[in-house]
């Protein structure tokens, strides 16, 4: 294939510190070797600590599944991310990780995703009522979306209301400012000193915490008088721990809304806004959604989803080209041997969606556009050993199968009824801001069928 979607131009294998620092901050995607798509491994070092990118699947499969809480998450990434996310599930390892989770886990559970349903129908209507004809940044459109569908799920609140708005748009503002890696992920730093993070960042995050805040005690008010809408919110914090019998506090719990806003919101934009781009680009693929999604009734039916194949396809396509989180680190804790290479505890584990989902070895034509590769034996198979947009094991997220109902809805109602169209040379630049967006936006033309 020769129309190949947009890919950042790879480095020259070997680059200065200095200038990897520079250009991982700026863009982590453009900052990488092109060597890393063929390699099963690969070594990167500094004057303070070592830092191993692992392909193989077998690798990721010992890091991700057979030995979690072997390979905690690393507070290299946490630092950048702090100021917003606190102390939230994202963010903690061991003990505490495992309290949150037993927590938080029963309220996304697959009969929970049956009574939310309506929540997401009603965001994706609303999503199309505010679609217009003409030319559409569709980057902002997603993001709007995405956050109505995690007010009305959390919350019960649209993206309407005053509050969630606020909070809509203090979040764009942090994400576009935050670069995925500030200066503690490469120089060890006392904890006494700043970590790093610009003044607007700081400002940003403590705005979104306190109207996360002010949501989270009222709801807390609600449900001690007894008058608590039944959502995810009310689910998760009348949930106690079966282990200890404790529920979150509120400040406990602004951690978690955090991070479900992050993880929720911020994520499934990045993935709505590039299955439009694709289809767009590939005008064909968009007709098959378009006849699978005229499909679908005129009220929402939880069943209906289970007819979405082709448009379920084409998500998962778009994760794959797109993983709307590039990059995962995790830290060793212990001597470990790699591809018999011995690693000393405390070294950063780095596995990356970004190339995995692209790797020269393991894809059949890995930077091509091919929905219909989900039913080939290769994409079978690498769907099992390196499709990973949700991570794997013990820590995948919590929300990968709302977000696999979600999408593929908001995508069906959209296409059926509008037509989407790429606009001549404006295709998006892919970037990694916290998730993989476009450099300048998506801009698409947008014509009603």
């Amino acid at each position: 294939m020769t129309d190949l979607p947009p890919k950042p131009v790879a480095r020259a294998d070997r680059v200065s510190l200095w200038r990897y620092m520079r250009l991982f901050r700026r863009d982590i995607l453009s900052a990488q070797p092109a060597r890393l798509y063929r390699a099963w491994m690969a070594e990167f070092r500094t004057p303070f600590f070592r830092s191993y990118m692992i392909n193989q699947p077998s690798l990721v499969e010992e890091v991700l599944r057979a030995r979690p809480m072997e390979f905690p998450k690393s507070d290299r990434i946490g630092e950048g991310l702090r100021p917003l996310l606190g102390n939230s599930v994202f963010l903690t390892n061991g003990a505490e990780w495992q309290k949150q989770r037993r927590i938080i886990d029963p309220a996304f559970e697959g009969g929970r995703l049956r009574d939310t349903f309506p929540a997401m129908w009603a965001a994706g209507e609303a999503a199309v009522a505010r679609m217009s004809e003409g030319v559409a940044e569709i980057e902002e459109e997603m993001s709007h979306a995405a956050a109505d569908v995690i007010f009305r799920t959390l919350f019960s609140l649209p993206i309407e209301a005053e509050i969630a708005t606020e909070v809509f748009h203090q979040f764009r503002a942090y994400q576009r400012t935050q670069p995925i890696l500030n200066a503690a992920a490469f120089v060890p730093l006392p904890r006494w000193l700043p970590r790093g993070h610009r003044a607007e960042t700081r400002d940003t995050a403590k705005a979104i915490r306190a109207l996360i805040t002010r949501l989270t005690e009222d709801r807390m008010a609600d449900i001690e008088a007894g008058t608590a809408p039944d959502d995810l919110v009310t689910k998760i914090m009348t949930t106690e721990d079966p282990e200890t019998g404790e529920r979150f506090t509120t400040q406990e719990m602004v951690d978690q809304v955090a991070i479900f806003f992050l993880a929720g919101h911020e994520t499934s934009a990045s993935a709505l806004g590039w299955a439009l781009y694709l289809l767009a680009r590939y005008p064909d693929w968009q007709d098959k959604v378009a006849a699978e999604a005229a499909g679908l009734p005129n009220a929402a039916d939880f069943a209906a989803m289970s007819k979405l194949r082709v448009t379920r396809d084409v998500f998962r396509e778009a994760l794959r080209l797109y993983p709307p989180v590039p990059m995962m680190v995790r830290e060793t804790t212990r001597p470990e041997t790699f591809r018999d290479r011995p690693i000393r505890p405390g070294a950063q584990i780095v596995i990356s969606p970004w190339h995995l989902h692209r790797h020269n070895r393991l894809w059949d034509n890995p930077d091509g556009f091919d929905p219909g590769r989900w039913h080939t034996e290769n994409g079978k198979q690498c769907m099992r050993e390196a499709f990973i947009p949700f991570s794997a094991g013990a820590r995948v997220c919590t929300g990968a199968g709302f977000a696999m109902v979600e999408v593929p809805l908001l995508l069906a109602m959209l296409i059926r009824a509008f037509r989407f169209e790429r606009i001549a040379r404006e295709d998006p630049v892919p970037v990694a801001y916290l998730t993989v967006r476009a450099k300048d936006g998506i801009r698409l033309r947008v014509t009603r069928r």
